[in-house]
């Protein structure tokens, strides 16, 4: 799957997005080492501490199904056109998972801005006794 094929799965995703309140819609879509794609979009609530990342809820998706140690890529697209960056809840849940996550974003499949998560959190928080 190529980073390009990933965000459009994240675009695809955008369209559930729950976010009637500050109607900003958020795709993500997560690769796998064995090629698996999870897929979310953010779930906003009246109780805005209670709203999900569509980041967040992907990822949850990857390792519910298993893939907590194997996940590669997130792309991730907002419905206002430009890219748009992990907040930092969502930074640091992905680091969890492993600090070369590729982070995928952009304005358009063309425009593409790949970082990994390493850098959008230099020094992130690990436990070592997992």
């Amino acid at each position: 799957m190529t980073d390009r094929e990933l965000f459009i799965q994240a675009q695809d995703a955008m369209q559930y997005a729950y976010a009637p309140y500050s109607r900003y819609s958020v795709g993500a879509a997560v690769l796998t080492g064995t090629g698996e794609i999870f897929r979310g979009a953010n779930i906003e609530n009246a109780s805005y501490g209670a709203t999900l990342c569509a980041e967040r809820v992907a990822i949850s998706s990857a390792v519910f199904a298993g893939h907590k140690d194997d996940l590669i890529a997130i792309a991730i697209c907002a419905s206002s056109g430009e890219a748009v960056y992990p907040c930092g809840i969502c930074r640091q849940f992905l680091f969890e998972f492993g600090a070369d996550i590729r982070v995928i974003t952009g304005k358009t499949v063309e425009a593409l801005e790949i970082f990994p998560i390493s850098e959008l959190l230099p020094n992130g928080f690990r436990l070592e006794n997992k």
